[in-house]
Order: structure tokens, then C-alpha cells, then sequence
């Protein structure tokens, strides 16, 4: 070591190395030179490698910096035995040169040699033959690079070179050495080109898309949706027909043995429905239909004053007829798959043919008779005994020319005024000054007892021999067409409500006035009563109340419109509720008012329905009530009613898997139902503010879990509907959000609803509403305002389960999961909820808004075709020619149809065949000799 480092001192100052200094197994045997690296390489005998260098490659690898200039040092060449070859200097050349031919430090040369450097040399070969050299050297080798353009120059010393540069230097990162680019620059004109119609092209893109947007609004708003694949087939739509609706009047069977078509239990066939199967039978006799057995029962006088009988005319000479049924039903009808008669107290084992449910009332027989040439068609048989009373010799078929329902339903409550309780007068109030001046003492308000009073009061009455005074207001408009079929209706809910009741009832027109500017009928006395005559004909012109929907916004303004729809707040379709609001509050001498469509149609007594659906609703308690009127009863799944009810509990409780819930119905997901909170009392909005006159709402007795459904019993409804009361939350329903006047900020009230408005609302709840909307400016749609309003009042509201039918054989599990498919096992509540984009599920019932079963039904009882089935041949004739499997291969001659009491809506439009009577002609004599 200590002649290396004299060597290295040597050839650091650029003397010669001393002469004593000879090459032995541990000299320095070769000197190669980078551009600015010097490399010593230790060599052994021989050249070969000593075991130094094999222990450690980098203690025998000594990079010593140097200037270019020390790689021009002379040096002499030898061989293998030390023997000079020639004398060389190495400058660049040295590059060139690697370990496999060490260099031998020898005696310098003279300075003139420094001259046959051969500059000439390209520095792109130097640069290869090093990369060539080093490439066999050792790794650590590879980690240095040369630097071709180093600042350092040739002819620098080692005593020049700066001795703070570091020994070694760093490795040299890939991303230094970058290739070169040419910088060719578009031309500014060019750019500014490109700029501009870049910008333009963003500028009409966007543009593009706002202007798509509008036109996509607009046609979802219009209905236009475009080219769309088909929705896949509703799986209703495969299930079969039913066909024994449609059986007739020889074939009625007791309803203890009758076997229905549908539903059937799953352990039994279904009956057949081949007419082949079924034999035809004489018509039986049919019965009067008594509604008012009760009135006569000794409890029934013991606590109310008897009856007296009303009359059709003010001479009180023409009675009121009877409707007649038959006993029992068609074979194989199909059994009610919603609601239940011995619920409500309803006839089951009757049914009712046309002739004796609208014959009493001019179906039937001629309009000279005071009938309305309809129903002489099809079959008649029979048909004779409706009209026969055994009081009185011949037909007594009534002569309705000459009624007036409204003067018959005065007399009517004035000879049964004992029945009620005592009404105050109603005058007018002035709204004017006049110098005539008034009786002061007879002029009366029309409310004169503190709103505290009315609200004990709206319920019960003073006397427990009093009777509530009910209204029944039917909804109607000035331009309807009144047909025969409408006239009968209207004629069967005045005689059967009012005048057979001895006035419990009391039935009204409410007529709107679409075209104000034609009809100003809020001019003048004149002209009201002239547009009046003009609308409604002669025999309900008493009964009829005109409004409109300037009235309504003149009563009930500021309030905030959405126009859902397109429409105003105040009009007849979102505002309905408006009419009946003031209705009620210029009528504060009826306790409750029926809503009522034009278009229902009833098969049954519409007394009897009405009593029996209020005095069940009567008898409910509270304790659970919202729960269960939020959800259909399917009798052949739900079990009895007190099995339903315990079914809602545990299913409010605990809750139900939820369809909308991602892992329902997967195997081994861990998914915990989560139960809702029973309503129990008033369910206020979420602000204090949106609160109005609460102090004397209903408040619950006692808790919740401590009610032994005692709370509510007794207590008169105060909203009555006959569709379930679902929440309209999460709901697909298209109206869900349409409610206004309420502070939405965190999110909407709570709310409810009940599709399609015909329902019994209290006095307490339409002035409620009424004030509300006058006051706080609250209003909903028509089908959820009466509902929310109890709601928030904690008023007492009940789903009424009247029967109701289905056109096709569903299997009745699937079917109680489609009506009951929303949160928690009720209707409501998630998306999946029935009303709403799934109200396709109801279109074969016999009750809903747009149900196509309900109207074919009618029209088929009436002895009308429809699709081309039914009418005069089929109920006389049998075709031998069909099958009798199914609704289309009935072979008919069974007579005319024969349905139990149900509730049909709607039913539109209905063209009855009507008789024309040919007056006689005078024909003259012939002339003998002509």
C-alpha cells in the first residue's frame, strides 16, 4: 500500500514514478482514463486477480479525480513481461483502452510528444468504445457516465483541480437526458384561429344541451315520451277470466250451497265453470227489500221517536216503492277477494236483478207512464212484480213527471222534525247598509254557539233520541249530459236515503259552472236561477247549488300555487275540497256530509250501505285504526277480521322485509326490519308554525300500550273513505308532493291519502280545513287534504272494507302482496306501493278511479253488450255452438244477470236502448172505388 499511494502522489504531482518502484504482485499494473476519471486497478502476479480484488471489488477499484490533462500523461505500452513496446500518450485516445490491456506506468516522456495527440478522433466512437470498455467492467462501474461537455479543460493539472468535488459522483437520473425537440411555432393568425373555433364549438355544445333539455321537459309535460322499447306484459294479464259474474237468474242457488268459482282453497279443485254443467232452473218469486227493519224493533222506539211515512208528491198520495231481491245467487259466482260483508253487516245471500233494483224507479216502462222507455228489452220474465202492490189494484208504477225531490224531502224532515235535534234559522247576514234596517232579534248567524261547543257537539248529539242530520252531496257540473240510467240513479239516492229514512238524509246537487264568462251567474238573482233552469233538469232543480272556481279563489286567496299539472289550486280537479268546505259552512244544520261521485253506481240499497258503513266505522276503536285502514283485507289470506288486526300490530311493530331493501330475499343477508311508530293522537307538522288551532283537538286517554282498544269505541267517524288511507310518502303516486302552504324546508308533513274523494267528512273536519285554508293557507289535492288535515287534528278517519271483486282468477297471496306491497305490509310508504305506477294491479276491480271491470260490469247487468258478449240473445238463447269454458264461450239462456250489493265506480256514458212512442196517426178511409 505505501508504493501505491507514492505512486499515486507521483502521478498526482506529473513527475515520474521513482526508478526503485518495479512492477510486482501488488503494483499498479494499468492506468485507464476516462475525460475525467482516473481507474487504478490492482493486479496480481500475472496480471491475474488477486484475492483482494475478489474479496471486495470495491476496495480494489480506486477512482482518483483527475483533469483531462492528467490523461495525457506519457506512459510506455509493454507485454506481458515487462518489456517496452512503445511509447504512447493518452489524451482522448485513452477512452479507448480498457482492462484487458492495462497500461504500464513507465519513465515520462519529453514534453514534445504531447503533440501527436490525435485530436481528430470523433467524440460520438469515443463515447461508444467507452460504453464498449466499461461495459465489461464491474457493475459498479456502469453507475458512471461521462460527461462530454465538462466545463474542465485539457490542460488543467491535478494541482488546479478543485479538491471540494467530490471523489465520487452522483448517479445521473434517466430524466436529465432529454432528446431534443425541434420548436417550430405556429403562426399567431393560425392560433388565434383554432382558439376561436374551439371556444365556438364549446359555446354551441353547450347551448345544444340546454336547448335538448327544454324540449325534453316539455314532452315529458305533454306526455310524449318518445320511441320506447314495450314495457314487459302486467303478469295479471295472463291469469284467465272469470265467467261466472255473468251467470243469470235460472240459475240461483242458496248460498249454502253454492260452490264460487273464485276464490278457491288450495286444497280443493276449482268449480267448473262449463254451463253444461249447470241446470237451468224456473225464475223464483222475488221479496221486497226492507231496509228499516230497525225502525220498528222496540229498542230501536225506545230511544227515538217512530217514523212517519213520506210521500212523493205534497199531496202525500203517491208512496215510495220498494226494491225487490231474490234469494240467494247465480251458481259458481265468484266470492267478494276484498273486504267482507259480515263485516259491515252487509246482505250476502241475496242478489238484485235490474228490473228490481231500478224498475221502482221508471226502469222499465213507458214515459207515458211517467217511466223512461227504457228496459223493455231482454229478458222480462218476471219483471211484471216489481211494480205489483198488493194495496192497490193493478201496476203501480210511479209517474216521476210530476216530482219534485226537493219540496218532498222538506215535507219529508218536517214531518220527522222530532227526530232531530232543534235548528236555529238561517237569514242571511247583511252585508250592506240599508235605511230599511231588519229585525235584529230574528236575524241569526248561521253559527252561533263558540267553536267549543260545536267541537262536543259535532260528534254526539244533546239527546240520545236525536239523530244526526247527514247531507249527501253529489258532484256534478252544468254542461253534464243527464241520461236515462243517470236520471234513475239520482231518483233511487233521494228515495232510498231521504224520504225512506224519514230524513236522516238529505240529498244535494253541487253544480259547478265551468264557463263563467257565458254564465255570470254571480250577477244577479235572475240569471242565477236562469242558468240553473237551463242545467239541471226540472225534478232536481230544488236540490242543485251553483259554484265556481272564481268563487272559490274570491274565498280562499294567497294561497301559494304550484299548478300541479298545469292546473290551478282552485279548480274542480286539485280544489274540490274547496266546494265542500263552503258547502258545509253554509249548511251548519247537517253533522255530516257524504262526498259523492256522479258516476258510482250502487247494486244494493243505498241506505242500507250507508247505515251500515257508518255504524260499523262507529264501533272501532282507535288503538291501531291508521294501521289498519292503510292496508287492504283479503279475507281468504288475512283470515278473520281479529286475525288481520293482530296481523297489522305485529307488522307495525316489528316490521316486515322490504322490497326496496337490496338485501330482501337474499339467502344468508342479515336484514333487520325495522317497525314504524303507531300513531297514536294528533301527528303534527314538523313545524310549530304550520300548527293552527290545536288546543281542542281529540286527545288520546291514557298510553298507547296500556289501550284495551277501549279509546274510540262509540265515537262517530269524522272521515269515512272507501279505499285505504295510505301514506304517500316514497310513493310513485304522481300527486304525492301536491300539497301547499306548509314550511318543506327539512321535508314535507306528514301526510295521507285516499284515491278517489267519495267519503263522509264531519262538520268538525270540513271546518277545520275550511279555516285552515282561509287562514293559514293550507290546502292539499282533493284525494289527500281531508286525511291530512284529520292527520294533524288527530281526528278519527276509517277505511270502510266494503266487498269488492276481481274480473280474473289471482292467486289470492300474490294478490294481497300486490295491494299490500309498500312499507311494512301496509299500502303505502315505498316506492313498490300500489298507487302510483303499480295502479295497473287495480284496473280489474270493481272499485277505483279508472277500474275497466266496474263500468262492463253495469253495462252487462243492464242487458247491454259489451265486446260483443252479453245482450238480449245471449240472456234468452243457448248456444250450442261454444265450449262453455270461459268468459267468451258462454253458451247463455241462463237469464238476465242477478248481482249481489257492491259498489261499482266508475261507470260513465251509459246508453240504455229507449223506447219510442209513436204517436197515432189519423189514416184515412180508403175509397171503395179508388
Amino acid at each position: 500500500m505505501a508504493l501505491l499511494q507514492t505512486r499515486i502522489k507521483t502521478l498526482s504531482r506529473g513527475g515520474k514514478p521513482p526508478r526503485h518502484v518495479k512492477p510486482g504482485p501488488q503494483s499498479v499494473v494499468g492506468v485507464v482514463a476516462r475525460p475525467t476519471m482516473l481507474h487504478l486497478h490492482l493486479a496480481g502476479k500475472h496480471g491475474q486477480p488477486s484475492k483482494a480484488s475478489k474479496l471486495s471489488r470495491i476496495s480494489s477499484l480506486l477512482t482518483v479525480p483527475l483533469t483531462e490533462c492528467m490523461a495525457c500523461l506519457p506512459h510506455e505500452t509493454t507485454n506481458k513481461n515487462n518489456i517496452p513496446l512503445q511509447s504512447a500518450d493518452t489524451c482522448s485516445g485513452m477512452a479507448g483502452f480498457n482492462s484487458l490491456n492495462p497500461l504500464t506506468v513507465t519513465k515520462r516522456s519529453s514534453p514534445s510528444k504531447y503533440s501527436k495527440i490525435d485530436t481528430r478522433m470523433p467524440r460520438r466512437r469515443e463515447r461508444d468504445l467507452e460504453k464498449h470498455d466499461y461495459s465489461d467492467d464491474s457493475d459498479d462501474e456502469s453507475d458512471y457516465s461521462s460527461d462530454a461537455s465538462s466545463p474542465v479543460s485539457s490542460r488543467e493539472t491535478s494541482g488546479s483541480y478543485s479538491s471540494n468535488r467530490p471523489m465520487l459522483r452522483r448517479k445521473s437520473s434517466a430524466g436529465s437526458q432529454r432528446p431534443a425537440y425541434s420548436r417550430y411555432r405556429l403562426p399567431n393568425r393560425v392560433m388565434r384561429y383554432l382558439c376561436l373555433a374551439l371556444i365556438s364549438t364549446i359555446v354551441i355544445f353547450m347551448l345544444s344541451l340546454v336547448r335538448m333539455s327544454v324540449v325534453s321537459s316539455r314532452r315529458v309535460e305533454a306526455g310524449d315520451l318518445g320511441k320506447r322499447p314495450p314495457p314487459p306484459p302486467e303478469p295479471w294479464k295472463s291469469f284467465k277470466f272469470l265467467s261466472r259474474y255473468y251467470g243469470g237468474i235460472r240459475t240461483l242457488v242458496p248460498l249454502s250451497e253454492r260452490q264460487p268459482e273464485y276464490p278457491s282453497a288450495a286444497d280443493e279443485l276449482p268449480a267448473s265453470n262449463e254451463t253444461t254443467t249447470i241446470p237451468i232452473r224456473e225464475i223464483p218469486s222475488s221479496k221486497p227489500f226492507d231496509a228499516f227493519k230497525h225502525q220498528a224493533s222496540e229498542s230501536y222506539l225506545s230511544e227515538h221517536a217512530p217514523v212517519q211515512e213520506c210521500f212523493l208528491d205534497l199531496e202525500s198520495t203517491i208512496r215510495i216503492p220498494q226494491l225487490q231481491y231474490y234469494q240467494g245467487r247465480p251458481s259458481g259466482f265468484p266470492d267478494n277477494v276484498v273486504g267482507s260483508y259480515e263485516l259491515l253487516g252487509l246482505p250476502e245471500d241475496i242478489c238484485f236483478e235490474r228490473f228490481g233494483r231500478l224498475g221502482p224507479y221508471g226502469f222499465g216502462y213507458s214515459s207515458k207512464y211517467g217511466g223512461t222507455d227504457t228496459g223493455e228489452h231482454g229478458d222480462t220474465e218476471g219483471s211484471g212484480s216489481v211494480w205489483v202492490d198488493n194495496s192497490e189494484p193493478g201496476l203501480n208504477q210511479v209517474d216521476y213527471r210530476k216530482v219534485n225531490w226537493g219540496a218532498a224531502q222538506k215535507k219529508c224532515y218536517e214531518a220527522n222534525i222530532a227526530r232531530f235535534g232543534p235548528q236555529s234559522p238561517l237569514v242571511d247576514l247583511p252585508t250592506t247598509f240599508s235605511v230599511l234596517g231588519q229585525d235584529t232579534d230574528r236575524t241569526e248567524k248561521q253559527d252561533v254557539h263558540p267553536r267549543s261547543t260545536l267541537d262536543a257537539r259535532a260528534n254526539t248529539t244533546l239527546n240520545e233520541k236525536y239523530l244526526p242530520r247527514t247531507a249527501v252531496v253529489v258532484r256534478v257540473w252544468d254542461d253534464f249530459a243527464y241520461r236515462e240510467e243517470d236520471i234513475i240513479n239520482l231518483r233511487a239516492m233521494v228515495s232510498e236515503l231521504s224520504l225512506s229514512s224519514g230524513g236522516e238524509y238529505y240529498v244535494h246537487l253541487l253544480v259547478q259552472v265551468k264557463d263563467e264568462a257565458r254564465h255570470p251567474i254571480w250577477a244577479d238573482p235572475e240569471t242565477y236561477q236562469q242558468h240553473l233552469a237551463e242545467c239541471v233538469p226540472d225534478e232536481f232543480r230544488d236540490i242543485a247549488t251553483l259554484w265556481s272556481e272564481t268563487q272559490m279563489l274570491m274565498l280562499y286567496q294567497g294561497i301559494f300555487d304550484t299548478f300541479t299539472r298545469g292546473l290551478p289550486v282552485h279548480g274542480p280537479y286539485r280544489g274540490l275540497q274547496m266546494a265542500m268546505q263552503h258547502f258545509a259552512q253554509r249548511h251548519p244544520e247537517y253533522d255530516f256530509f257524504w262526498h259523492w261521485e256522479i258516476d258510482i253506481r250502487y247494486t244494493g240499497h243505498y241506505y242500507n250501505l250507508f247505515s251500515q258503513v257508518e255504524s260499523w266505522a262507529k264501533k272501532q276503536p282507535r288503538k291501531g285504526l291508521w294501521e289498519r285502514s292503510g292496508r287492504f283485507y283479503v279475507p281468504s289470506v288475512h283470515g278473520s277480521w281479529e286475525d288481520f288486526k293482530q296481523m297489522v300490530r305485529v307488522q307495525t311493530e316489528m316490521g316486515t322485509e322490504n322490497a326496496e331493501d337490496m338485501w330482501s330475499g337474499v339467502k344468508g343477508a342479515k336484514v333487520q326490519p325495522k317497525g314504524d311508530k303507531p300513531i297514536w293522537g294528533p301527528e303534527r307538522p314538523q313545524d310549530p308554525e304550520d300548527w293552527f288551532e290545536v288546543e281542542l283537538d281529540p286527545k288520546p286517554v291514557g298510553s298507547y300500550d296500556r289501550d284495551k282498544y277501549a279509546w274510540g269505541v262509540g265515537e262517530d267517524a269524522d272521515l269515512i273513505t272507501f279505499n285505504p288511507l295510505f301514506d304517500p310518502e316514497k310513493t310513485t303516486w304522481f300527486l304525492a308532493n301536491d300539497i301547499t302552504g306548509y314550511n318543506a324546508t327539512d321535508r314535507l308533513p306528514p301526510r295521507r291519502a285516499a284515491i278517489v274523494t267519495s267519503s263522509r267528512m264531519s262538520k268538525r273536519l270540513l271546518r277545520t280545513m275550511h279555516r285552515e285554508t282561509a287562514f293559514k293557507k293550507h290546502h292539499a289535492f282533493s284525494e289527500m287534504w281531508a286525511p291530512t288535515a284529520a292527520l294533524h287534528h288527530g281526528y278519527k278517519a276509517v277505511y270502510a272494507p266494503h266487498p269488492m271483486f276481481v274480473d280474473r282468477e289471482w292467486p289470492t297471496p300474490y294478490l294481497a302482496g300486490v295491494l299490500n306491497s309498500g312499507r311494512n305490509g301496509a299500502t303505502g310508504g315505498a316506492r313498490t306501493s300500489v298507487f302510483g305506477e303499480r295502479e295497473h294491479n287495480l284496473l280489474g276491480m270493481t272499485w277505483y278511479y279508472n277500474a275497466g271491470f266496474a263500468p262492463n260490469l253495469w253495462k252487462r247487468w243492464l242487458g247491454l253488450k259489451v265486446n260483443n258478449e252479453g245482450g238480449e240473445e245471449f240472456e234468452l238463447t243457448v248456444d250450442e255452438g261454444r265450449s262453455g269454458n270461459g268468459v267468451n264461450e258462454m253458451r247463455g239462456g241462463e237469464g238476465r244477470m242477478c248481482l249481489p250489493p257492491m259498489l261499482l265506480h266508475p261507470v260513465k256514458d251509459v246508453e240504455l236502448p229507449v223506447e219510442g212512442t209513436r204517436e197515432e196517426e189519423d189514416v184515412p178511409e180508403s175509397d171503395p172505388s179508388a
